[in-house]
């Protein structure tokens, strides 16, 4: 099928936007990646019947009695606005990409059930993904290989985890102004793209330099590389900046 007529995606810089305020936006970026960012804020300010429609429009049946299950509101409204992120994400990287139309309904995730890289999330499409929650927002990444992304509301952090994050590689006067979060989501993106988040420690990505395009380095400690012995970060490329308030952060293949 003959690919559809675009233009060419911006860089990360020029395309991402992180408004609670928006319910749903979709970019595409160069990677080629495309970006799903629900708000779930606005998910929040729903009545029980709008939300009931809008997962009746976009969940499976069993997605829906999976959510039904949550026993908690807040969890169960944050894996709803994950779950729509992923889907969105899906549908809009195939018809752009692709040519192929898929309904947001018909997008099924699934996650890695066991083992070292259990949760990871999968979709029922020749896609890779990647999904990351953070304060009111819900933000799926989509891509053609591996990745990881990550999203942390900019805050203060303690002083332990500072001291944990505090860069040691010398020569990079960037790497040392990066905000902490940053550095955090850095780190949890590039142990996402592996598929094991936070079950390796954060320890075992040493970040080593900041580019003004937004690109960063880092190593894999012998911790990472017991699981990923291939880690190389020359292979990849990646993503990191403060973005209206949060800290994201993106690594792929």
């Amino acid at each position: 099928m003959a690919l559809l007529a675009r233009t060419a995606a911006p860089r990360p810089d020029d395309g991402v936007t992180l408004d609670p305020a928006r319910p749903l936006r979709v970019t595409h970026v160069r990677g080629p990646l495309t970006l799903a960012v629900v708000s779930i804020a606005w998910m929040r300010s729903l009545g029980d019947e709008d939300r009931a429609a809008l997962q009746a429009r976009h969940l499976s049946a069993d997605e829906a009695a999976r959510a039904a299950e949550l026993p908690v509101p807040k969890r169960r409204v944050e894996w709803t606005a994950g779950r729509l992120a992923l889907k969105y994400g899906v549908s809009a990287y195939l018809r752009r990409h692709d040519g192929v139309h898929v309904r947001t309904r018909d997008v099924r995730v699934d996650a890695v059930p066991r083992g070292i890289r259990a949760g990871k999330p999968m979709v029922n499409a020749p896609v890779q993904v990647g999904l990351t929650h953070s304060g009111d927002l819900a933000v799926a990444a989509c891509g053609p290989r591996t990745l990881g992304i990550d999203l942390e509301r900019t805050r203060q952090v303690p002083r332990a985890l500072a001291e944990l994050l505090t860069p040691t590689a010398p020569g990079c006067p960037l790497l040392a102004t990066m905000p902490l979060s940053l550095r955090w989501a850095c780190k949890e993106a590039v142990l996402k793209h592996f598929g094991f988040g936070l079950r390796v420690d954060t320890r075992e990505v040493e970040l080593t330099a900041w580019r003004a395009d937004g690109r960063f380095s880092w190593r894999p400690g012998p911790g990472l590389r017991r699981y990923a012995p291939t880690a190389n970060a020359a292979r990849l490329d990646s993503w990191a900046r403060e973005v209206d308030g949060y800290s994201l952060a993106l690594m792929w293949s």
